[in-house]
C-alpha cells in the first residue's frame, strides 16, 4: 500500500514557486522576428519624423515641402493589408498627432480611413506589387494633403490661394515614397507576411 501512495504522489509535480522574466515573455523564433518587424517599422517613422522635423522643414521648393512620417505610415498600411494596416494606421495615427508635428487632431481621422480605403480598394481589384502599392500609396498622400487643405480652409488656417502648396507637397511626397518603399518593403519581409493575396 505504501509503494501505491509512493507512485501517486511521485506522479504529480507541484507548479513552480517563482516564474522567472524570461519564462514568462518566452517568445517564439517566428514572433521574436514579428516583433523586429514592429519595432522597425516605428524607428522608421521615428526616423521620418526627426529628418521631417530637422532637415526637411527648412526645405522648401515653390513654397512647399514633403510629409515623409504620413509617407512612412501610408506605405506600411497599405503593405500590411487591411486586418493589420487597420489597427497599425489608427495606433500610428495618434502617435503622429501627440508627436507635435501633426496640424491638428483631424490627421487620426484622415490618415485611418483614407489609408484603410486605399488599402481595401488595393486588395480588392489589383495584385500585390511594387506598382499597386505605390500607386495607392501616392493616391492617398494627395487626398490626405487635399483633405489638410479642404480643413484649413474651413478652419481659416490657410486661404484658397495656397492649394498649389498643398499639391506641390503631395506631389513630392510621392517622389520620397519611392526610396522609401525599398526599406519598408525589405522591413516587412522579415516574419513573413500576415496575409496572401
Amino acid at each position: 500500500m505504501a509503494k501505491k501512495r509512493r507512485n501517486r504522489s511521485s506522479e504529480f509535480k507541484p507548479d513552480p514557486k517563482a516564474a522567472t522574466w524570461v519564462k514568462t515573455f518566452r517568445l517564439t523564433a517566428l514572433q521574436r522576428l514579428r516583433l523586429t518587424k514592429w519595432l522597425l517599422y516605428v524607428l522608421t517613422i521615428v526616423g521620418c519624423l526627426v529628418v521631417q522635423d530637422v532637415i526637411m522643414s527648412r526645405i522648401r521648393l515653390f513654397g512647399a515641402t514633403t510629409d515623409l512620417a504620413v509617407c512612412a505610415i501610408i506605405l506600411i498600411t497599405i503593405l500590411e493589408g487591411t486586418e493589420v494596416g487597420t489597427v497599425f494606421v489608427l495606433i500610428a495615427s495618434t502617435c503622429y498627432y501627440f508627436s507635435g508635428s501633426a496640424p491638428g487632431a483631424y490627421v487620426i481621422a484622415l490618415l485611418t480611413f483614407l489609408s484603410t480605403g486605399a488599402g481595401m480598394l488595393r486588395q480588392l481589384y489589383w495584385h500585390r506589387s511594387r506598382g499597386s502599392i505605390l500607386l495607392f500609396s501616392g493616391i492617398t498622400i494627395v487626398l490626405y494633403e487635399l483633405g489638410l487643405f479642404v480643413v484649413g480652409v474651413t478652419n481659416g488656417l490657410t486661404i484658397a490661394t495656397h492649394l498649389g502648396a498643398f499639391l506641390l507637397t503631395g506631389f513630392y511626397s510621392v517622389l520620397a515614397m519611392i526610396p522609401l518603399y525599398s526599406l519598408v518593403y525589405k522591413i516587412g519581409l522579415i516574419g513573413g507576411n500576415t496575409w496572401k493575396e
